[in-house]
């Protein structure tokens, strides 16, 4: 495994980094909404394998009070190689000197985040603009 790390936007290819969150699995995101939110966060890390991209993630910032560490996706031939672990250490590290770095894990992640620091949250609430399939997948509750 020859891992080549960037945070440049220059040269992404946005429909193949689309194909990595649909494998991953972390859903449909479209080519379009992937450059829109990469261009607007703080940092990121996309990880290629002999040209390939095989990782990335992003951290919406405010360079001071809130770091919130989100869309980490590997391609799941690199899963379990500790490559997630490595895109979110390096993020929590570019995260640092912030007030509170956050993120919400894909339910029965949660194991895998604690092990890198993460403590649940018992304030945590989120709207989503579609609660029933939020609700449905695990990430709200109704109470």
């Amino acid at each position: 495994m020859t891992l080549t790390w960037t945070a440049q936007l220059t040269g992404i290819d946005w429909h193949e980094l689309s194909a990595l969150y649909a494998a991953a699995p972390l859903g449909n995101k479209s080519p379009a909404s992937l450059q829109t939110v990469f261009t607007n966060s703080l940092f990121r890390c996309f990880v290629h394998d002999d040209g390939k991209l095989v990782g990335a993630g992003r951290v919406l910032a405010d360079g001071v009070d809130c770091a919130y560490i989100c869309d980490v996706a590997v391609l799941p031939s690199h899963q379990g190689t500790g490559l997630g672990k490595q895109i979110v250490s390096h993020l929590v590290e570019l995260s640092r000197g912030h007030r509170k770095i956050i993120l919400y894990a894909v339910p029965g992640k949660e194991g895998f985040y604690r092990k890198l620091g993460f403590r649940r949250m018992t304030t945590a609430m989120a709207i989503f603009d579609d609660q029933a399939g939020a609700l449905a997948r695990g990430y709200i509750n109704e109470t």
